[in-house]
């Protein structure tokens, strides 16, 4: 599992190491890094360093040295290398060091701000280490010109690679938000550990690939902001089958979904829950629907009843419920069961506070804004789009329960905590459905959670670990096209089956 920190909390770690007189070390550290992640992106790109070019945008604190000293190593192995500098007190002893390698300098202003930007297009790869974890609000002065620069995203031949130092300038650190202008990166190169502003937001998406520089900050770390799973977690947390297992003991979900109007969104969900390995699955809907998924899915036990009467281990209910009163009951129902359960879609308009961390809500930003609105908490979606690190963890709080939100890096929040970040998904899941077969994958999971489902924040772990299986089970299927969220279910199933490498061998511990 990785762990994101507070731009605070990361200083803080630091200050034993600075007050030790550790700061040139742990400069030095950071630029070695910087410049390895540097040099390996250029031999892919150009098949080596020798008669490439580089840019340095280089401000006044600390992440400017860093940069300024990478690209001093990079001179020494062939590369050319121009520094603008964004301040008038760049770091003294990298630029030294920078010009003593042959480097040249651009004092960046308004009257070069073009000459600047050119450099940089022309380039192999750009360092920007303008802005550090310090800086707060977006790019300001002659440096907004370099806001719109576009990363590579490692298309090999497309110049150049953006690199950024610690975090892309004009992210804030401690949010992910872009309160002003800021730069994206192909790689961030972040120093002593991640930054919650690297995970969520904005900062998610400016990111590009996250590379970790050990500089000896970890002791002094202490309880992370958020937390993402990775593939051992996620395994760990994937029902598997034993010999003495029936049916009924691998699980049952209960699944009321889908309406007269929109009964797809029951198949997808179905058919996603089948696909992760429930043992049993219960639909209850509307008589069209039962027939459709009895179609599609003939194992499915399909029924016109309550959810009282109905003996799963956990439910799903929303997706496609529409304007049906019968399946809002139902919803209704199942929050009030104290069993597990998903609530998406339509059903967020009847949840209320007090829900319970075992109540997931997975909503998008626009959901999100109603069911907040609702309850009181005034917002709108651009809004909630720009910072939803602070208003997923607001909605918990609000309403009680575990919350998901989904987006480039869903975020998921236990009332209490934890948060988790998970950036699994490709663009191609932004389509009808997508969220039915999310919503299905969690139930299913769900359905089988273990005795550490009494741990606080269990159900943040468990959403993040399906919205991971649901982005990769997408990414899998971009692989052959656009994304069709009906045939997402072998996709799913391929992802599991997947993660067994993965899983934990007798005596390992697993997440929790």
């Amino acid at each position: 599992m990785m762990s994101a920190y507070s731009g605070t909390a990361v200083r803080a770690a630091e200050r034993p190491l600075l007050d030790a007189g550790a700061d040139a070390e742990l400069m030095q550290l950071a630029a070695h890094g910087l410049y390895a992640v540097s040099a390996a992106l250029l031999k892919e790109r150009r098949g080596r360093i020798y008669g490439a070019s580089c840019v340095v945008l280089a401000g006044a604190g600390n992440n400017g040295g860093d940069a300024l000293y990478a690209a001093a190593r990079l001179l020494r192995r062939g590369c050319a290398a121009t520094a603008v500098l964004t301040s008038s007190s760049a770091h003294a002893g990298a630029l030294t060091a920078f010009l003593a390698g042959g480097g040249r300098v651009l004092e960046l202003s308004e009257d070069n701000a073009g000459e600047a930007r050119r450099l940089c297009e022309d380039s192999d790869v750009v360092l920007d280490g303008i802005l550090g974890t310090g800086g707060k609000g977006g790019l300001r002065g002659s440096a907004v010109h370099l806001a719109g620069l576009s990363p590579a995203r490692l298309r090999r031949g497309q110049a150049p690679a953006v690199v950024a130092c610690d975090l892309p300038s004009g992210i804030d650190t401690d949010t992910g938000r872009a309160p002003g202008p800021h730069l994206s990166a192909d790689v961030t190169v972040t120093f002593g550990s991640m930054k919650t502003g690297l995970v969520a937001g904005p900062g998610a998406e400016a990111s590009g690939r996250i590379e970790i520089v050990d500089i000896g900050i970890t002791p002094y770390l202490g309880t992370p902001a958020v937390r993402r799973l990775q593939a051992p977690d996620i395994a760990a947390m994937l029902p598997r089958p034993a010999a003495g297992d029936q049916k009924y003991s691998r699980g049952v979900l209960g699944i009321a979904a889908g309406s007269d109007t929109y009964p797809g969104a029951a198949v997808l969900a179905t058919g996603a829950a089948l696909a992760t390995g429930t043992g049993m699955v219960r639909y209850l809907g509307p008589e069209p629907v039962r027939r459709l998924i009895n179609q599609a899915h003939p194992e499915v036990v399909c029924a016109d009843s309550t959810v009282p009467l109905t003996h799963v281990q956990a439910w799903v209910a929303g997706p496609g419920a529409g304007t049906d009163e019968a399946q809002r009951r139902r919803a209704v129902d199942a929050m009030a069961s104290g069993l597990p359960c998903v609530i998406d879609a339509d059903a967020l308009s009847a949840v209320e506070p007090g829900a319970g961390e075992q109540v997931i809500l997975t909503p998008h930003a626009g959901e999100l804004t109603a069911l907040l609105n609702r309850l009181g908490e005034k917002t709108d979606r651009e809004t909630i789009e720009a910072d939803p690190f602070t208003w997923v963890q607001t909605a918990a709080a609000l309403t009680g329960a575990t919350v998901l939100l989904k987006g480039w890096a869903t975020l998921v929040a236990a009332p209490a905590g934890p948060v988790f970040s998970q950036a699994d998904a490709t663009p191609w899941l932004a389509t009808a459905g997508s969220g039915d077969t999310l919503s299905g994958i969690l139930g299913a999971m769900l359905s089988t959670a273990r005795e550490s489902s009494h741990r606080a924040g269990y159900y943040a772990a468990v959403a993040a670990a399906a919205a991971s299986i649901h982005g990769r089970a997408g990414r899998l299927a971009a692989e052959q096209g656009p994304v069709q969220p009906s045939l997402l279910p072998e996709a799913i199933r391929r992802v599991v089956s997947a993660m067994e490498q993965w899983r934990p061998g007798p005596g390992e511990a697993g997440i929790l």
